[in-house]
């Protein structure tokens, strides 16, 4: 038997029990610039257990769907901000934690103008840009120590 997850469009709700969901709905929490910026103002929780935050860029090969899962990861030591350079969708994966293991992983399928922020400790997939550049910047934990969990699975999945 295949395991299968279909997609879902990311939404705040949705995205809740995983992380922050960053973009501009709603009208801005303050106007700033000379009247012609708003400013959608601490829209994500960053956590670490010591060390900094600190800015790094990614540039991702491109996936396709169907996507063949076989691995997710964590961090357990700090959150992690994935924000697209480009307005190209991407795919988030995540999954509950199931006595130190990943549970059902779902799969979120962002739109043009959103990131995420995965809070600390969340399975998640590796990062998957479907289209544009790969290009990504990346806010998270700068520090001493392991912060990367992995965990192969013994049945991949197939997302579509």
């Amino acid at each position: 038997m295949t395991l299968q997850i279909r997609t879902e469009p990311l939404t705040a709700t949705a995205f809740a029990p995983f992380g922050d969901l960053l973009d501009c709905s709603g009208d801005p929490d303050k106007i700033i610039n000379q009247g012609l910026c708003g400013r959608y103002h601490d829209r994500a929780t960053l956590d670490f257990a010591d060390g900094r935050a600190g800015i790094s860029l990614f540039k991702a090969e491109l996936r396709s769907l169907p996507y063949t899962l076989d691995l997710l990861e964590r961090h357990p030591l700090g959150s992690q901000a994935f924000v697209p350079m480009s307005f190209d969708p991407f795919l988030v994966i995540v999954a509950p934690d199931e006595n130190g293991k990943p549970g059902t992983p779902r799969a979120f399928l962002t739109q043009a103008g959103q990131a995420i922020n995965l809070h600390r400790n969340t399975w998640h997939g590796v990062l998957t840009p479907l289209s544009g550049t790969g290009l990504f910047a990346v806010i998270d934990r700068i520090g001493d120590g392991n912060n990367l969990e992995e965990c192969w699975l013994d049945e991949p999945w197939i997302i579509s």
